[in-house]
């Protein structure tokens, strides 16, 4: 029996719901400790769950090493890193960077100090600066091995697939969720941790809980406001469940969304609109594409998004590739035309 991630209800105020136990069926004390600490800080379930899953995929290899954790180095990250390489399916370089950064909180966490470096040095120094270009720059060290991840394209979604993947729905409650995504730009989680408080209806507002437990008020448009109001009035079961969207059919009929629910109705509704890019989070980078091209500030859409670093909105600066044809498109109509040739 391998080393297995156990979720149970925590008995405690203080005991995170996912736990690491190992063959025989204990707790892996190092591991658990941790995952206690960080559901002490309030993190999310979805964020404790990933802890756990990295935690998991080190323990499993770490039981083939002839170390603890209390004696690895750099050079021990090394290897597992060229374990993690040699895989199949390959992890990306971001997996395999989130993995090595929970690996690192562990160990300061039970520690008190950074990995020693070992046989291995990857220490790197480099001047940033503000990524709006003023300020003056400063020095930035990285202790640890990192694998260099590509720059991220955001890719949104165009008008003719929003418009098919829109047409492919019938309730209200589904619409309120896609137009929420697209014209507010809320991420999946958000979506299902909205309360019926939430909704401010005469101020045509939204109130929503983010990242970190982040705080921030979003404009409800009027068409997705008509949406919500019909779906209030017309769809949502009786119930005393207090979440905005809830099962609307089933066993689970008036209960809360769950994101497994939320994953098989976009997983449906691509099957049906034949839109394989249409996914959540897709429809939020579109949401931030049209936004950057109608011009709004950028301090704007970082609260829009609920963005804790302005980097983050920055990718939406950067053009898809179908809007630099577009915009080439449209300066080659609008330049001035070349004489033509003479003729032989």
């Amino acid at each position: 029996m391998k080393l297995a991630l156990v979720p149970q209800p925590a008995t405690q105020a203080g005991t995170c719901p996912y736990r690491l136990l190992d063959e025989a069926g204990h707790e892996i004390a190092w591991a658990n400790d941790f995952l206690d600490a960080q559901h002490l800080r309030q993190l999310s379930p979805r964020s404790l769950r990933a802890y756990a899953y990295d935690l998991l995929h080190f323990a499993r290899w770490l039981q083939s090493q002839p170390q603890t954790l209390s004696e690895i180095t750099e050079s021990t990250l090394r290897d597992y890193v060229r374990y993690q390489l040699n895989q199949q399916p390959r992890p990306t370089p971001q997996t395999v960077n989130h993995r090595l950064t929970v690996i690192r909180c562990v160990y300061r966490f039970h520690h008190g100090q950074e990995i020693p470096a070992g046989h291995s040095h990857f220490q790197r120094t480099w001047s940033t600066r503000c990524p709006l270009g003023y300020g003056r720059p400063h020095r930035a060290v990285a202790l640890g091995l990192r694998l260099r991840q590509p720059r991220r394209v955001i890719q949104p979604l165009t008008a003719e697939q929003v418009a098919k993947f829109w047409a492919s729905f019938r309730t209200f409650r589904d619409l309120a969720v896609v137009g929420l995504m697209l014209l507010d730009g809320l991420r999946s989680c958000e979506i299902l941790t909205l309360q019926l408080e939430d909704l401010k209806l005469a101020d045509a507002q939204l109130h929503v809980l983010g990242k970190g437990r982040k705080q921030r008020m979003v404009p409800l448009p009027g068409e997705i406001m008509e949406v919500l109001q019909s779906y209030l009035h017309l769809e949502r079961p009786l119930t005393n469940a207090p979440c905005l969207f809830v099962s609307l059919k089933g066993r689970r009929r008036g209960q809360p969304m769950t994101p497994a629910g939320l994953r098989s109705l976009f997983r449906h509704h691509r099957l049906r609109s034949q839109i394989p890019a249409a996914n959540p989070h897709r429809f939020r980078h579109t949401f931030g594409a049209d936004m950057v091209r109608a011009g709004i500030s950028l301090p704007a859409l970082q609260h829009l998004m609920g963005h804790a670093q302005i980097h983050t909105t920055l990718l939406y600066v950067q053009l898809a590739p179908s809007d630099v044809w577009r915009e080439y498109a449209r300066a080659v109509a609008n330049r001035p035309r070349l004489p033509s040739p003479p003729m032989p």
